[in-house]
């Protein structure tokens, strides 16, 4: 074989990276399907910061 083109030489990168993500897919699947599950699951529309603001300003108004 004689020296590795430019070409193979980013098909074997691509193909290492290929494997790498797939690897680290594997590895954490049960943790990523419930980190999936949870963001499908979430209300994109909904701030969480904005509710704190506004018990904040109930809490203050009660006092």
């Amino acid at each position: 074989m004689g020296k590795p083109t430019a070409t193979q030489q980013a098909m074997v990168v691509f193909g290492a990276l290929a494997v790498g993500w797939l690897a680290i897919e594997m590895a954490f699947k049960p943790w990523l399907d419930k980190v999936r599950a949870a963001m499908d699951k979430s209300d994109p529309a909904r701030d969480p910061d904005e509710d704190d603001v506004v018990k904040a300003d109930e809490t203050a108004a009660d006092e």
